[in-house]
């Protein structure tokens, strides 16, 4: 049940963070889903022509692996609503400097550059909203399982 839960979770909010980017990006311009989505730098898949419902997927298989430790790391004890906030804003701290490493291993250079502050800004408050959802979502899905037993 916890992996599942985990899929689920991970599922539903790197859905909605691909989905705030890839809006942010319509109404700015300014290049975070493309980010999010860019592969170029990987050895041998980066080297394939994806289609972007594949790089999604992609990204969707991060977010799960993400969303697959936070359960576990969250049913390990009874925790507070608050407790649950900051184990995912620790469990994604990576996801903020993430940034960085993307940019500047990005072979193209439609990419958001090093020094961008408005995309580096539009990255750490889409990673942000990201950390929230999920504990939003562990509580939901618990709500779910109580309200069917």
């Amino acid at each position: 049940m916890k992996f599942l839960k985990g899929v689920w979770i991970g599922f539903w909010s790197g859905l909605i963070l691909g989905l705030l980017f890839k809006w942010i990006q319509s109404v700015t311009g300014v290049n975070v889903y493309l980010l999010l989505l860019n592969v170029d730098f990987i050895p041998v898949i980066g080297e394939i022509d994806w289609s972007e419902l594949t790089e999604f997927m992609f990204h969707i298989a991060v977010s799960v692996a993400i969303g697959i430790v936070y359960v576990y790391l969250a049913k390990r004890r009874p925790y507070t609503f608050g407790q649950l906030t900051v184990l995912s804003l620790i469990l994604c701290i990576p996801t903020y400097f993430l940034y960085f490493i993307l940019s500047s291993l990005a072979i193209t250079d439609q990419v958001p550059g090093l020094t961008d502050w408005e995309a580096i800004l539009y990255w750490v408050f889409g990673h942000l909203a990201y950390s929230l959802l999920l504990p939003i979502l562990y509580k939901m899905f618990e709500r779910k399982n109580a309200a069917s037993q």
